[in-house]
C-alpha cells in the first residue's frame, strides 16, 4: 500500500468510525475556548472540564476575568498544574483582549500567538475549533499517530504538523485533527496498546513497529 492509499485508509476509517465529532473541551464561545485549551497543557481534558465550570461561574469573559486577582484564579485552576504561569496568562491575556481587542478573540493566528501564554498548538485550536479557519493542531495523540502510521518521522510536534497538512487535504484538518484525538484514545493509546484492536497501525503502520509488537505479544 502506497503513501496516498495509506492515507485515504487513515481518512476513510476516522469517518466510519467518527461521522459525528464531538469537541473535547467544553465552552460556549472563542474566550471559554481559548481559556480551556490554555488550561489543558499538561493537563487532561477532563480535569480541564471539571475545572472550567468553577472558574467561568466567577469569570466567562475578559471584562470579569480582570476583576480577580492572578492568586485568585490560580487558586481555582491548581489542578490543572501549572497554575502560576497559567494564572498569569489568564489574567494577561484578558487585559489585552480588552485592551487591543474591544475585549474580543481576535481571529488570526498572528494575534492570537502574542497573547501571553498562548502557543501555536493553543492558537490552533481556537481557529480551527472557534473560526472554522483550516488548522492542524497536534497534540501527543496525533503526534503519537502520526509516527506510528508511518506518515511522519516523529522527530518533533513542528514537522509531525508540516507532514500532516501536506499529506491531508486541507478541507478535512479541522475534522481529522479531532478524529485522529479520539481514535488514539479509544484504540491506540500510549499505554495498553492493544495492536488487535488498532484497526488503522495494523493496516498502516511501520512493519518495524508492528512485528515488535507481534513479538512482545507472544511473549506474553
Amino acid at each position: 500500500m502506497n503513501k496516498e492509499a495509506r492515507v485515504q485508509f487513515v481518512i476513510d476509517k476516522l469517518k466510519e468510525l467518527y461521522p459525528t465529532i464531538p469537541v473535547p473541551l467544553d465552552h460556549k464561545d472563542p474566550y471559554t475556548l481559548l481559556i480551556a485549551v490554555l488550561l489543558s497543557a499538561q493537563c487532561t481534558d477532563v480535569r480541564v472540564n471539571q475545572i472550567t465550570p468553577l472558574l467561568f461561574a466567577k469569570a466567562d469573559n475578559p471584562y470579569d476575568m480582570v476583576k480577580m486577582s492572578i492568586e485568585e484564579i490560580k487558586e481555582i485552576i491548581r489542578p490543572c498544574g501549572l497554575s502560576p504561569m497559567k494564572s498569569k496568562g489568564i489574567h494577561g491575556l484578558s487585559e489585552i483582549l480588552i485592551e487591543k481587542h474591544n475585549g474580543e478573540v481576535p481571529q488570526s493566528f498572528e494575534a492570537l500567538e502574542a497573547l501571553p501564554a498562548v502557543g501555536h498548538k493553543t492558537a490552533s485550536v481556537v481557529m480551527s475549533q472557534a473560526f472554522g479557519v483550516p488548522a492542524f493542531p497536534v497534540d501527543t495523540h496525533i503526534h503519537r499517530l502520526m509516527h506510528r502510521w508511518n506518515l511522519s518521522n516523529g522527530k518533533n510536534v513542528a514537522q509531525t504538523e508540516k507532514d500532516a497538512k501536506r499529506l491531508f487535504p486541507r478541507d478535512l484538518w479541522n475534522d481529522l485533527h479531532l478524529q485522529i484525538i479520539w481514535y488514539g484514545r479509544e484504540y491506540s493509546p500510549a499505554r495498553g496498546w492493544n495492536l488487535e484492536k488498532d484497526i488503522i497501525t495494523k493496516t498502516v503502520g511501520k512493519k518495524s513497529l508492528i512485528e515488535e509488537m507481534e513479538k512482545t505479544a507472544a511473549k506474553k
